[in-house]
C-alpha cells in the first residue's frame, strides 16, 4: 500500500456500498422535529453516509431509524426498527440531495455485544 494512501486514511472500520433505506429524526434551535425518510450510501461500524433531502449542520444530533420487519415468531415481542443516535460530522451537496456523514454515538459493533452481554445475563439460569 502506498505511504500517502497509509498516512491519509483513518477510517476505523471499513465501509460496505449499501443503499439502506432509513428514516432521520432531528430537532431545531426552536425545538421542532422533524422526520426524513433517506437513503444510507455506505455504512459502517462507526457511522453512514446518508442522502437527504435538506441540509444539516454539522455537529446535528440526528437519531437515524433502520426499519425492519420482525420474524414472525416473535413479531408481538420485537420492535420494528432499529435507532441509532448520531452526530452528523460531514456535509456535501450532490445534485438534488445532500449527503451528510454521520458518526455513531456507539460504534455498531460495540452496541451489538453490549446488547448480547445483558441478554446472557438476563436469561442464564441460576
Amino acid at each position: 500500500m502506498k505511504r500517502s494512501k497509509l498516512e491519509t486514511e483513518r477510517r476505523k472500520w471499513p465501509r460496505l456500498p449499501l443503499a439502506i433505506p432509513v428514516f432521520v429524526g432531528s430537532t431545531n434551535g426552536a425545538g421542532k422535529q422533524s422526520l426524513e425518510f433517506a437513503s444510507v450510501v455506505n455504512i459502517s461500524a462507526g457511522g453512514a453516509l446518508v442522502a437527504l433531502s435538506r441540509s444539516l449542520p454539522l455537529s446535528a444530533t440526528v437519531f437515524l431509524e433502520i426499519p425492519s420487519a420482525p420474524p414472525a415468531s416473535v413479531a408481538s415481542i420485537t420492535a420494528n426498527s432499529r435507532t441509532i443516535r448520531a452526530e452528523a460530522i460531514r456535509a456535501d451537496r450532490a445534485d438534488n440531495y445532500h449527503l451528510i456523514g454521520f458518526k455513531f454515538a456507539t460504534p455498531l459493533s460495540m452496541d451489538a455485544r453490549l446488547r448480547t452481554q445483558k441478554r446472557r445475563k438476563v436469561t442464564s439460569p441460576k
